[in-house]
């Protein structure tokens, strides 16, 4: 079967950024076309910081996938079985979770990484751990520097 990527760690569910990814992984592993590259790092790193805010195990995650259920179902379940956050807890989870790698300590594992990649060429466009994995699976990460935000009426 040919290999696959997981959808981007910016796509949501519920708001919810990366946990979509997660999914993705734990069905493409399955089914033999995720990357070998992946495998090792599946449940922890930016997973187990998942399972972590929601205080879940990966291997009861991983049982819900194979049952069949949907992203949201899957969301719902963690939330039953391990914490339901607030949405601003949520909102600062996703947050944090986008903007790692930038400016803050894992700026230097980003260097590294696209320098792994062969990607040091585009350091512009990839200000975050996530910008990079859009870029090394072949996404273009959204372009942020062009949000304004809301301009007061005078």
């Amino acid at each position: 079967m040919p290999e696959q990527f997981p959808r981007s760690p910016y796509d949501g569910v519920n708001g919810l950024v990366y946990f979509a990814r997660m999914l993705d992984k734990i069905r493409l592993y399955a089914a033999g076309s995720l990357p070998e590259a992946y495998h090792e790092n599946l449940g922890i790193n930016f997973d187990g910081r998942c399972l972590n805010f929601l205080r879940v195990k990966y291997e009861d995650v991983r049982q819900r996938v194979f049952i069949g259920d949907s992203d949201e179902e899957i969301l719902e379940w963690c939330y039953q079985n391990g914490r339901r956050p607030t949405g601003e807890e949520v909102e600062t989870w996703s947050g944090f979770m986008m903007k790692r790698g930038w400016r803050d300590e894992a700026s230097d594992r980003l260097i590294v990484r696209l320098k792994e990649a062969g990607l040091e060429h585009r350091d512009k466009d990839a200000a975050t751990m996530f910008d990079f994995i859009d870029l090394d699976e072949g996404r273009t990460p959204p372009d942020f520097k062009k949000w304004e935000p809301p301009r007061l009426s005078a």
